[in-house]
């Protein structure tokens, strides 16, 4: 859902990870440590990183599921309001061409 902002909760969420990398990035790349360890180090961040990556896209791709279901429950709603509306109107019709005809027939 968006905030007064125009921001979605998933938008503010991977800006948030993605400053979060970048700043854990930053602070390996400037600690004294080997080459190998800061290697290592990096690639335990990335495999946390993508698996949040993934639980995120799994929860969004539910959320737009979720979203499309409802989307067709109104529409299938509305279809039927609309159905029953149209189908009022033809019997009004047909009641008044009735009157009418009764009417031009009394004359």
């Amino acid at each position: 859902m968006a905030d007064d902002r125009g921001f979605s909760a998933g938008a503010v969420g991977l800006a948030f990870l993605s400053g979060a990398l970048i700043g854990v990035a930053v602070a390996l790349l400037l600690t004294p440590q080997s080459g190998r360890e800061t290697q290592e180090q990096l690639r335990g961040y990335a495999r946390r990183a993508e698996d949040r990556v993934r639980s995120l896209a799994g929860k969004a791709g539910e959320v737009f599921d979720e979203a499309v279901e409802k989307g067709r429950e109104y529409v299938q709603t509305q279809k039927s309001v609309l159905a029953e509306a149209f189908e009022a109107g033809r019997e009004a019709m047909k009641r008044e061409r009735e009157r009418l005809a009764a009417e031009k027939k009394d004359s």
